[in-house]
């Protein structure tokens, strides 16, 4: 009950975070109100009635909160804080229209990469040429299929650094450990188009993936905020609204592999999330225009006949 496991009984999935909050609030308000009618349980009265310290938001949402010094609290309330459950996704149909809207080889390679990986902006604008394994059974051993080591690096010249640390190494020139992210044959695809068509003209000799195209920089490697500039600018002249962000693309693809597989191990090993559990609660929402939902819905409404 509360102090265990969240209760339900399958095939119904466990409360979240918030509805056992809510489902806390209410435990807590009946047990105060049963024992003040009826006089008895004050050791139970005690032991619901504590309180804690005052945080930040609670100090800016009370009146006269920089004199508050405690708050009530409830016992039987899980711990932690509610994940938001709704990240910022994609506006429907982003992929084609970006991909229509960009200008240079360059560009769409990022779109693609983005859309087909769960690769921070940080990480991708700072990958070497070595962190590539384009092809099957590659030298590093880690992965069968074509993939990316995505490595934490303090000396990139454009600044751009993977926001994880897993350890990593370069022996005999190949790359092992740090982050691993499957390459898709789009994204192996749009790669070749790039290296072959605009970055065989500069020949860089720093090593880098990415490089600026014009301008008096142009071969030196290309920033993190200059590719935001990029997708901010194409989802403009691609009409789509709002502002494209670089991570609304990872929040896209992990909520995609979730509605295709089920399983929040799945999304969390494609994403390179932290735990599973953290990919249900912020992913793990019904779609509003998914079959199952409508026929729920009509369902509960009479209308299926």
């Amino acid at each position: 009950m509360p102090w265990g496991q969240p209760w339900r009984l399958p095939p119904k999935r466990p409360y979240g975070a918030s509805a056992l909050k809510v489902a806390a609030a209410c435990l807590k308000g009946f047990y105060l109100h049963v024992c003040a009618v009826s006089g008895v349980n004050a050791e139970l009265r005690s032991a619901l009635a504590v309180e804690r310290l005052p945080t930040k938001a609670d100090r800016g949402r009370s009146f006269l909160g920089h004199v508050v010094q405690s708050m009530p609290a409830n016992p039987l309330a899980p711990t932690g804080r509610p994940t938001r459950r709704h990240p910022k996704m994609l506006p429907d149909g982003s992929r084609p229209s970006l991909l229509e809207s960009v200008n240079t080889a360059r560009d769409a390679m990022v779109v693609q990469w983005l859309s087909d990986t769960a690769i921070r902006i940080g990480g991708l604008t700072g990958l070497h040429l070595v962190d590539l394994h384009l092809r099957r059974n590659a030298a590093c051993g880690e992965c069968a299929d074509p993939h990316v080591h995505v490595c934490h690096r303090w000396g990139n010249q454009n600044g751009a650094a993977a926001k994880i640390k897993p350890d990593w190494q370069l022996v005999d020139g190949v790359i092992t450990g740090g982050e691993i992210y499957r390459a898709s044959p789009a994204m192996i695809h749009r790669y070749f188009t790039y290296m072959t068509t605009e970055y065989s003209r500069f020949a860089a000799s720093h090593g880098m993936l990415l490089i600026q195209l014009s301008g008096p920089r142009r071969g030196e490697p290309w920033s993190a905020d200059a590719a935001r500039g990029v997708l901010r600018r194409a989802g403009r002249r691609a009409g789509l609204p709002g502002r494209i962000k670089p991570q609304a693309f990872r929040h896209q693809l992990t909520n995609d592999v979730l509605d295709v597989s089920n399983d929040p191990m799945v999304a969390k090993l494609v994403g390179n999330w932290s735990s599973a559990r953290m990919v249900d609660e912020v992913y793990g929402h019904p779609d509003l225009h998914s079959p199952q939902f409508t026929a729920a819905l009509e369902t509960v409404w009479g209308e299926e006949q």
